[in-house]
């Protein structure tokens, strides 16, 4: 099973949650996952289209009480 990791990003606004977990993906390896916490509501765009142009898997993404959970899977290096 991979390695799991958690960025904890609440408080934080576009595009720093994204900024964040571009920078805490950079040293994980292929396969393993990183579980970013949001709160900012625009941070759904954000993630979505970051995956999308860094070729990394959105493997899950949760919204509950105005808290956002992505589960980002490396699959680039």
């Amino acid at each position: 099973m991979a390695e799991s990791h958690l960025l904890d990003t609440s408080g934080l606004n576009c595009p720093l949650p994204v900024l964040k977990a571009k920078k805490a993906l950079k040293p994980l390896s292929h396969g393993e996952v990183l579980t970013v916490i949001a709160t900012d509501p625009a941070s759904t765009i954000d993630f979505k289209h970051f995956c999308h142009v860094s070729g990394n898997v959105l493997e899950r993404l949760h919204e509950e009480d105005g808290r956002f959970e992505y589960v980002i899977r490396k699959v680039t290096e």
